[in-house]
């Protein structure tokens, strides 16, 4: 092992460290929550019991408010009503959701079993477990999910046929493989909604895997820029 290697194992020790001990820390701390971490919405609460969940898979159980924030709700209100499962199939015969995709013309057929499929969300921005978890929602709703522009792991292949692939303004982890994969391709032409820099990705979450996957620096901040020079 060199020396440069060395350094980088480190780093990338020295990184995850501290990033574990923060997290784990700031809900037990003698004077509370962090006092710049969180919004209305995306409270300190939500934020730290996002990790805890993250991490552990469970809901906390220290009396964290991990559900709605302080904003009374909105979006994350909506629940679902299942019938029991011995009647699904007859509901599934009684009402159709599903949605064809194609315009006149085209030769294959692309349908979605529900009126609703999974928006883009980057490798980086959320973990591979995370993507891989959505790639099984959407097989299992007959619909589809989005990569985002962070790359296309190969975890995600046997999920293909429900897998929309992103090409986006960073240009990040875009392979001739990953587009002949995918149903679906997404262009994000901009990204209106970042302007300046346009899109960022910390330079703490981009690891040794993220940047491997996304073909950059590890441990230093990606910015996807807000126009598509490239179109």
């Amino acid at each position: 092992m060199n020396e440069q290697t060395q350094v980088n194992m480190q780093a990338v020790e020295k990184h995850v460290d501290a990033l574990r001990r923060g997290f784990a820390a700031w809900p037990s701390l003698a004077y509370g929550m962090p006092p710049a971490l969180g919004d209305r919405r995306w409270t300190d609460h939500l934020i730290l019991s996002t990790w805890h969940m993250a991490g552990t898979g469970d809901t906390p159980d220290n009396g964290l408010e991990y559900k709605i924030g302080r904003s009374g709700g909105g979006f994350d209100v909506l629940d679902f009503n299942y019938l029991p499962h011995d009647q699904w199939l007859a509901a599934d015969t009684a009402v159709n959701l599903a949605i064809p995709l194609n315009r006149r013309g085209v030769d294959r057929a692309i349908a979605i079993g529900v009126p609703f499929y999974g928006g883009g969300m980057s490798y980086g921005s959320i973990s591979e477990q995370v993507m891989l978890a959505r790639a099984m929602a959407a097989r299992a709703w007959n619909t589809f999910t989005c990569t985002g522009e962070g790359g296309y792991p190969d975890s995600l292949v046997p999920y293909k046929e429900h897998i929309i692939t992103q090409v986006a303004t960073g240009m990040f982890g875009v392979r001739e493989e990953t587009i002949q994969y995918a149903p679906i391709v997404e262009f994000k032409y901009a990204q209106g909604a970042k302007p300046g820099l346009g899109g960022h990705l910390l330079g703490d979450k981009t690891t040794t895997a993220v940047a491997k996957m996304r073909e950059s620096v590890p441990w230093v901040s990606l910015f996807s820029p807000f126009p598509f020079h490239s179109v």
